[in-house]
């Protein structure tokens, strides 16, 4: 990007929205709201006429819905967009399908939990990331797993040596849930209990979860405080809560609670990393940061690194945003760097025990 503000278009058909998205934004000196659209008609228009580096979009509106939009969107003129739905399930469930088919990022719509005071600094700074991302081709619409019941989860031994102390951390951020699904999926349903910390709104968390439930080999669900994690199982930190484990006795459980934003997140990666980081529970663990904006997760890694864990992070060439996994990678908490394509292998073989977490940084695994 040159020196010029970052331009943007804002498409909503809801003129209160347009006025408050605008205002918000006007006060940065770094972004110029080029114009604003009440459909994907005008829009389209406005896109050839404004030439906008940035779109914000509303995925329910008029003439044609916003799903449609982003498609045609992405195929013809691909530029970053970022969502704004509503708090709703059906909301919730646009948003990730705009996610899949290649959106920046999604927000929860003002008049949700979030007042747009809190909202604006969020969507300032994912704008400022998406002008200097990577746009992705959408993903291919995901297969479910065949509908066979699923065994009942059980402690299986999966390497050598194995512990019931083994545990899977993964921490994203933007492009995250894509980055999941695409590991989770490529995962056997025979390893260790998996925690996983994605920043995303409330509501939209348990749609994610539910999503991956229906695609991947193991059991994936939303966490709720006390639960047992245990092998076959994944729990995906609920929006606005953090995540933690705890050891107990025999097993894990986890706590779902509330508390102040670490690195302006609720859930946060760090929390969940540190609360692993004892000595008797490190050297069990593999935990790895993949795409994001900012640094969370990258104290957390380290703290896991000193006390034996095995950590990576995502590189930069498959990141949608280079922001967290560069941080993690930088400070020493990464010990490897991963293509994307290659990190669910990575767990797989360590969890086999053809990996160790050794001592030394390795050279990154995307050359």
């Amino acid at each position: 990007m040159s020196n010029r503000p970052i331009r943007v278009l804002i498409v909503d058909d809801s003129a209160v929205v347009r006025k408050l998205v605008s205002d918000a934004l006007k006060g940065d000196p770094e972004i110029e709201v080029v114009g604003t659209a009440v459909d994907p008609y005008a829009a389209k228009d406005k896109i050839q006429a404004l030439n906008p580096d940035v779109l914000t979009l509303d995925l329910e509106m008029p003439r044609m819905d916003g799903l449609t939009f982003l498609k045609i969107l992405m195929a013809q003129r691909p530029l970053p967009v970022i969502i704004m739905s509503s708090l709703t399930q059906r909301g919730s469930d646009y948003a990730l399908e705009a996610l899949r088919l290649g959106a920046f990022d999604v927000l929860a719509k003002p008049g949700g939990p979030y007042s747009f005071g809190d909202l604006g600094p969020q969507l300032i700074a994912r704008i400022k990331a998406s002008a200097g991302a990577r746009m992705g081709r959408p993903s291919a619409a995901p297969a479910p797993k065949p509908a066979a019941p699923r065994p009942a989860a059980r402690p299986v031994p999966v390497r050598r040596g194995g512990s019931p102390r083994d545990l899977i951390l993964l921490g994203a951020s933007t492009g995250g849930t894509e980055a999941l699904r695409e590991v989770l999926t490529n995962l056997p349903g025979n390893l260790p209990p998996i925690a996983i910390v994605q920043h995303i709104p409330p509501v939209f968390s348990r749609t994610f979860a539910d999503r991956l439930n229906d695609l991947c080999q193991f059991e994936v669900r939303e966490a709720v405080d006390g639960d047992r994690l245990q092998p076959g199982l994944a729990l995906v930190a609920p929006g606005n809560f953090h995540l933690m484990v705890q050891w107990q006795t025999d097993h894990y459980r986890v706590r779902v609670t509330t508390g102040p934003a670490v690195w302006h997140q609720r859930p946060a990666v760090d929390l969940l990393f540190k609360s692993a980081a004892d000595p008797s529970i490190a050297p069990h663990v593999i935990a790895g940061v993949l795409t994001g904006m900012g640094r969370d997760g990258a104290e957390g890694l380290l703290r896991l690194r000193e006390r034996g864990a095995a950590t990576f992070s995502q590189d930069e060439a498959s990141s949608v945003v280079y922001g967290m996994p560069k941080v993690a990678w930088e400070c020493g908490a990464s010990q490897r760097q991963l293509r994307l394509d290659l990190v669910a292998d990575h767990i797989s073989r360590h969890c086999a025990g053809q990996l160790a977490a050794g001592p030394a940084s390795l050279a990154s695994a995307s050359s």
